[in-house]
């Protein structure tokens, strides 16, 4: 029986090339957008077009009650939830922390910390043995700014996967004896368009130099490993974070 993968902002970047991959590993995905549906679209005709089984859930994963429409869309769709991607996330513009409104930071914890929370809730309401599931993966995109701090550029971001970092560790805790793993992938520079929109879009070309093996990771890199980690092949790895950042 095909397991079912959600994937939150998967229209786009690490998020879309995850959907891909899993698809051709044979999930069932459910690709979740905030807006592009255009975007969402091409990545569902794309998996179909090879042969897998996709759909398109518009959500905005920040408010509550789209978070409850996106998995109640699923079981319905889809059918048993058993792998979850919190890929959703937000950048925003270079700035100082001494320049930052209160909107920006309530919208960067919103989207890149809250949402992760509910979903997981949501998933684990499903997946945990607790609740009568089969278990499940879930796996949390972070980032190494979470260590790095991302000093003037975007200390709000680093924070932000940061809590990412910690809820891993906490959650794979407390669903362990459940039957689910709980795993972070921190990427490095990647070559997407995330820097763009962070006003930055030639961002990953001019640090590539910089990074120990001389290059920007691509989201097919980090797809790879997001997919090792929800894979059986990873069935004694939980609470792990792991870097895919070239060294960095």
């Amino acid at each position: 029986m095909p397991q079912t993968l959600l994937i939150t902002g998967a229209s786009r970047g690490i998020g879309a090339a995850t959907a891909i991959l899993a698809a051709s590993q044979d999930w069932q995905v459910a690709v979740n957008y905030a807006s592009n549906s255009l975007a969402a679209d091409g990545v569902v005709r794309q998996i179909r077009a090879a042969g897998g089984v996709a759909i398109a859930v518009q959500a905005d994963v920040s408010i509550e009650a789209d978070v409850l429409r996106l998995f109640e869309t699923v079981d319905a769709k889809l059918g048993r939830l058993d792998g979850l991607v919190n890929n959703a996330g937000v950048v925003d513009l270079a700035q100082r922390v001494d320049e930052m409104s209160v909107s920006r930071l309530s919208r960067m914890w919103a989207t890149n910390i809250t949402s992760s929370f509910m979903c997981a809730a949501q998933a684990v309401r499903r997946m945990s043995t607790k609740y009568g599931g089969n278990g499940g993966a879930i796996v949390n995109v972070s980032s190494v700014a979470s260590r790095l701090g991302s000093p003037a550029q975007y200390v709000d971001y680093a924070a932000s996967k940061a809590a990412i970092d910690t809820f891993t560790l906490g959650l794979a805790k407390e669903v362990a004896s459940e039957g689910i793993r709980v795993n972070a992938v921190r990427p490095g520079i990647i070559d997407t368009d995330i820097h763009a929109s962070g006003g930055d879009p030639g961002r990953a070309a001019r640090m590539a130099a910089q990074l120990p093996l001389q290059r920007a990771g691509t989201a097919d890199e980090i797809a790879q490993a997001i997919l090792w980690l929800l894979s059986d092949q990873a069935s004694y790895t939980t609470g792990t974070l792991l870097d895919v950042a070239g060294g960095r």
